[in-house]
């Protein structure tokens, strides 16, 4: 594959690249093996010369009047993303969130395995969910090093998040996939990538908003 450099992809495309990809894939199941930017766009309510921009970034060239190769766009994008190699988890926090994540079937198509849990419950500890495994915070350290964790997934309430980061980054941990409303200080050599739900909420609701007043 030619070299692709991740790092130059600014995030409003990384964003759009998985949407990209599920598109594509439903595609090979329908038999196509080419397509154009502008079918791509059209399909997805996008921009053609923003699909084409992102497209670029896979370092490979359409050919005229035919497009580009599903395959071959597909393996460049799960580059991009990481998913053609599996990356291990640990959730933090094992309540109705963090138990409907370790439940999810769906993360292992995007790279991810969410292989432990880990909560202060007591009660909870040793138990499973989904067969995984539930641990206190004391084992992390073990974790991470017997399972080599590569990512960190915090969904424990406020008051606590920052003292989980603390214990992943501890454990040698370099990504944070944070779901608790708060601003979690960090190396800068480790990357937190935050979900806040009440912004997304926030964003939708006006969009309803929006809607009904057209």
């Amino acid at each position: 594959m030619t070299q692709i450099d991740r790092k130059a992809i600014p995030v409003p495309a990384l964003r759009r690249m998985p949407a990209y990809c599920n598109y594509l894939k439903s595609l090979t199941l329908k038999g196509v093996v080419y397509i154009s930017t502008t079918a791509v766009a059209n399909d997805l309510n996008l921009i053609p010369i923003q699909v084409r921009k992102d497209f670029e970034y896979t370092r490979l060239s359409g050919r005229p009047k035919i497009g580009y190769n599903l395959e071959m766009l597909i393996e460049a994008i799960e580059y991009i993303l990481g998913w053609n190699k599996m990356s291990n988890a640990v959730i933090a926090g094992v309540g109705n969130l963090g138990k409907a994540l370790l439940s999810y079937q769906g993360f292992k198509n995007y790279g991810l395995d969410i292989i432990a849990g880990i909560d202060e419950d007591k009660k909870k500890q040793g138990k499973e969910v989904a067969g995984r495994k539930i641990f206190s915070p004391d084992q992390i350290g073990a974790l991470v090093k017997e399972n080599k964790i590569g990512i960190g997934i915090i969904t424990v309430p406020v008051e606590s998040a920052q003292a989980m980061a603390d214990l992943f980054v501890k454990a040698g941990v370099k990504a944070l996939w944070n779901f608790a409303p708060v601003m979690l200080n960090v190396p800068a050599d480790v990357v937190v990538q935050n979900e806040n739900l009440a912004s997304s909420l926030a964003v939708l609701s006006q969009r309803i908003k929006q809607q009904k007043e057209k």
